[in-house]
């Protein structure tokens, strides 16, 4: 090998973008592409082609910017299109439509006939993107169907043969999951409902306990307790609230201990209210345990939505049960601390204090 290859060839080596070459790097993508000097082609950082010799490299920030220096795209990654991702986003965004437009929820097969794609294949992309299966965001939108046809219909009946379902045995059995409470309480705005609730003096503020018959379905946190109790009636706008009785004032009380001592655990039956997927995130982070952390992309990847990254944030913007689903255990990649509903202070608070009682015992 020549001064001048070797040159080229460490120039290469050294240069971060070698090392996102070598390790096909899917955040790579859209950054840089490569060339190949030997073969004049040029590739995505992803591409699986054989690992070209370092001397033979020459990056470029744009497909443009490669084709203008005279290489010619791969075949194999075809780097002149969309990157694959995108290409999957928009198929599956044209898919949504479809299933919106629907009069009743689409089979996989028909779905995976329209998207070109094998079922197998069309179920693992659907969820990628989504952060949900086909079959959890049909019933999402049937779900959806229902709330607003039940307040349009005076019947129960009507309102769910217009959202698509066949039958009301099925419904019954899901209904207070996707509604919160029965239909005709929702049908009537929620009116029937009642909720105990008390609001405390913790070491973080003030906060508030609320809960229906099933468990605890709000644990706020703030600085103005009558602040607290506004949001809880916007929560709930046409619940009746009630004050707690000397039972529910001894949840609150093992709340706040709770919040100073998060090791001890918390016993109480939580009544948990959101769509399948803040479901499925919440669960991930009540499988945190106190003392750790996690990133928004592990979270992502622990409910099998590694792109669902976005939503998994969102989802944690969502939580109203503060400490108990342990949203303040979410940090970025870099391990430094992000927003927090109920303040950043208070999120750096809970984690020092769980820290501290981890390296404690």
């Amino acid at each position: 090998m020549s001064e001048d290859t070797e040159r080229l060839a460490e120039a290469t080596q050294q240069d971060p973008r070698w090392a996102q070459l070598l390790a096909r790097d899917p955040a790579a993508e859209g950054l840089f592409y490569y060339a190949v000097t030997s073969t004049g082609v040029y590739c995505r950082p992803t591409c699986g082609a054989r690992t070209p010799r370092p001397e033979h490299v020459r990056f470029f920030l744009t497909g443009d910017a490669a084709r203008l220096a005279g290489f010619r795209p791969c075949r194999r990654c075809k780097p002149e299109q969309p990157p694959l991702a995108a290409q999957h986003a928009e198929r599956i965004a044209g898919l949504c439509r479809l299933m919106e437009a629907a009069d009743t929820p689409p089979s996989l097969a028909w779905l995976a006939e329209q998207a070109g794609m094998s079922p197998h294949y069309l179920h693992r992309v659907f969820k990628a993107v989504t952060g949900v299966t086909p079959h959890a965001y049909a019933q999402a939108l049937r779900a959806a169907r229902v709330r607003e046809a039940l307040g349009q219909h005076a019947r129960v009946s009507d309102a769910l043969y217009q959202a698509g379902y066949q039958s009301s045995g099925h419904f019954y059995q899901t209904s207070t999951q996707l509604l919160g409470m029965t239909p005709s309480h929702y049908q009537a705005g929620g009116v029937a409902e009642q909720l105990r609730f008390a609001v405390g003096q913790c070491s973080l503020g003030a906060i508030l306990l609320a809960a229906s018959a099933r468990g605890v379905c709000a644990i706020l946190l703030g600085d103005d307790p009558d602040a607290l109790v506004r949001n809880l009636q916007a929560r709930f706008p046409k619940a009746t609230l009630l004050g707690g009785d000397a039972g529910f004032e001894q949840w609150m009380a093992q709340m706040v201990g709770w919040v100073d001592c998060p090791k001890v655990g918390l016993d109480l039956p939580l009544d948990i209210r959101g769509t399948a997927f803040q479901q499925r995130v919440w669960q991930a982070l009540r499988e945190i345990p106190p003392g750790m952390t996690a990133s928004y992309s592990e979270i992502a990847q622990r409910i099998g939505a590694p792109s669902a990254v976005r939503a998994v944030a969102g989802a944690c913007a969502a939580n109203a049960l503060a400490v108990a689903i342990p949203c303040h255990r979410v940090v970025r990649h870099d391990g430094s601390i992000s927003g927090y509903r109920w303040g950043v202070e208070r999120k750096r608070a809970l984690l020092a204090r769980e820290a501290q009682q981890d390296e404690n015992g």
